[in-house]
């Protein structure tokens, strides 16, 4: 009778251990998720703000400086970063910097080429947080797909993570580059 006593307890006791390791564990898989999204959001923003600064450097044709600063005031507009408008700067991005002799008319002007170098880190860098980001959520949803989770409700009323897909490669699919995935602005 002690004997069974003591293994409920005990059995107790290591059920508890775990439901708390695992509620603990899907505490800081959304905190992650949430850091990540905040380190998206800032690579979102410094890219459009160095997409504007490239429209209003003076290098470009009124037209073409046109359109990229409303694709990237666009999406800086939304507030809260959007799939479309992000797509939309991307597309607009790699319609620039594809254009014929792009890099041509850029040469020789330092400021200019400093700022398609950091168009080019800040793109790259759009890329990793967005890899990250989706990362987090994707772990995150398999922690909550679990039964434990879901039978006891672990996950409160945090809300469920969603993907953010959006075009990010400066390369067009099939162009020249070191690969359609990256986004790169050289071969």
């Amino acid at each position: 009778m002690l004997i069974d006593v003591i293994l409920i307890i005990a059995l107790a006791a290591l059920v508890g251990v775990y439901v708390s390791w695992r509620a603990g564990r899907l505490d800081r898989l959304h905190a992650r998720v949430d850091t990540a999204r905040a380190a998206l959001d800032a690579a979102l923003l410094r890219r459009s703000s160095v997409a504007l600064e490239l429209a209003a450097c003076g290098v470009l044709d009124p037209a073409t400086s046109m359109l990229l600063a409303g694709a990237a005031h666009d999406a800086r507009a939304a507030g809260e970063p959007t799939e479309l408008a992000e797509s939309d700067l991307t597309r607009a991005l790699r319609a620039v910097v594809g254009q014929p002799d792009f890099r041509g008319t850029l040469s020789g002007q330092g400021s200019a080429d400093d700022l398609l170098a950091e168009l080019e880190a800040a793109a790259h860098q759009v890329f990793l947080a967005r890899k990250f980001y989706n990362d987090a959520v994707a772990a995150t949803r398999a922690a909550r797909r679990r039964w434990l989770v879901r039978v006891l409700g672990l996950a409160g009323g945090a809300p469920l993570p969603e993907f953010f897909e959006i075009e990010d490669s400066l390369v067009a699919a099939g162009g020249q580059g070191r690969g359609t995935d990256m986004p790169h602005l050289t071969g």
